[in-house]
């Protein structure tokens, strides 16, 4: 037998036995009687010899020792042991010799050579299966076949679960001299089976969850996104609006939309998109529209708003930020606005749709605390239909986001003729302006 405190040389064993020897390095413990094939150069020939390798930590060296393999027999029986975890023992009743496989050494991590008695392997049960295994050796010995049974062994630190099958080596009287014991180790396929419990328990809590979450995100946005108001019909305004996740099962986001009459006569229109998806998001979405609901009641103008607008979301811990593009249509039929990093409102006058030219686009909110917005003014005509919109309507992965305008606004004056619900509806089932990569929200209002 060879020994040594190893620096392993590069080609002088099998790969997997280095990967072996450094995990001992690092994690502790012992490797017990693996096979390895040495392959040498002697006098220009290559020999080639299998070895059973052992090796241990010894302070801060390693500790290796092998030997070569005495048969094609031995080697087969220790393959065998290896790969299927496993190994078989003996207890000399009489004697109190006891003979183990290296198999059976490698499951419990005990030194080869010094094999534990029946008294230190009951030592090692965990405690609840002490009876078992009590009742177990005495079927054993009793002759009973088969004598089966799975038993828990703590082995340093880390329980591992048997399979023990067992038959007596009884004399010419029947009496039981010897117990013969053979052992498969399931504690890999146990802590697999744990892993995969652990994994679906976990996977399960997070899908509640989700559901969870977008049952209430869900209401929440209905309870902020409710049915337009018939009291614009009654200042000769049509209008529509529309809000859709980028997949169905998909957690909502922070698309918002507000248009209302407001008590001086004008009318409220916004639209806005809070960074985010699901109930973090709705709730900016809804902080902000609510602000922008009550600093529309002041009077103020659509810049002021929309810098007042600003400075909420700059102080808002969460560090997000939000586009809008927030005004008002007064009774003269001029819309007052403001952009804040949003795409501008799209105009159909004629069967031509065009972006509005909002002379100075703002930064994002939240992106620029102090910032202050000018109000853009845009005189509107009978007929005309303004069409509001978050960029999950005109973003798409790969391409400039001027297409996708370009393309909503070909597609919107192909649609002159529509009412603003029938050319929401033609919108969002046009295969081209389906399946956005974000979520999409839609307001059109048409001057009547």
């Amino acid at each position: 037998m060879g020994q040594r405190f190893l620096e392993a040389r590069p080609g002088a064993v099998q790969s997997g036995l280095l990967s072996a020897l450094a995990d001992l390095v690092e994690n502790g413990g012992t490797l017990e009687g693996r096979v390895v094939d040495y392959t040498e150069q002697r006098l220009g020939r290559l020999h080639r010899t299998p070895l059973l390798y052992s090796a241990a930590l010894c302070g801060e060296q390693l500790l290796a020792t092998w030997r070569p393999v005495r048969s094609q027999t031995e080697l087969l029986t220790i393959d065998a042991q290896y790969l299927a975890s496993l190994g078989w023992g003996n207890w000399d009743l009489l004697s109190g010799k006891v003979t183990w496989s290296e198999g059976l050494s490698r499951i419990f991590h005990a030194e080869i050579g010094m094999p534990w008695p029946l008294e230190q392997l009951c030592d090692a049960l965990v405690a609840d299966d002490l009876t078992a295994f009590s009742e177990f050796i005495t079927s054993v010995l009793a002759g009973e076949e088969p004598a089966w049974t799975r038993i828990r062994f703590l082995v340093l630190g880390e329980v591992r679960t048997l399979d023990l099958l067992g038959r007596p080596v009884a004399g010419t009287d029947g009496r039981a001299w010897a117990v013969n014991l053979v052992a498969r180790d399931l504690t890999p396929q146990m802590r697999s089976r744990r892993r995969l419990a652990e994994t679906e328990r976990e996977t399960g809590r997070l899908r509640r969850e989700a559901q969870a979450e977008r049952r209430v995100a869900d209401a929440l946005r209905e309870a902020l996104l409710p049915t337009l108001s018939e009291a614009l019909a009654a200042v000769g305004l049509t209008v529509a609006a529309s809000y859709r996740p980028a997949e169905p099962d998909a957690a909502v986001g922070g698309d918002w939309y507000k248009c209302r009459l407001l008590p001086d006569g004008r009318v409220l229109v916004a639209i806005g998109d809070a960074a985010g998806h699901g109930l973090d998001a709705v709730a900016r979405m809804a902080q902000q529209r609510h602000a922008l609901a009550g600093l529309a009641q002041t009077g103020a103008t659509a810049g002021e708003i929309t810098t007042w607008l600003n400075e909420l979301v700059c102080s808002d811990p969460a560090g997000q930020t939000a586009t809008v593009v927030a005004g008002h249509i007064d009774e003269d039929r001029t819309l007052h606005w403001a952009d804040a990093g949003h795409p501008a409102p799209l105009l159909l006058r004629d069967g031509l749709a065009e972006p509005l030219d909002a002379g100075q686009r703002g930064p994002l909110l939240g992106a620029l605390p102090g910032y202050g917005y000018d109000t853009s003014r845009t005189p509107l005509r009978q007929g005309d239909t303004l069409l509001l919109y978050t960029d999950g309507m005109v973003e798409h992965r790969g391409e400039d986001v001027t297409k996708g305008i370009e393309r909503l606004a070909i597609a919107m004056g192909h649609s002159s003729e529509l009412a603003p619900r029938e050319l929401i509806d033609m919108l969002l089932a046009d295969p081209e302006q389906a399946g956005p990569d974000d979520d999409a929200c839609m307001l059109a209002i048409r001057v009547d």
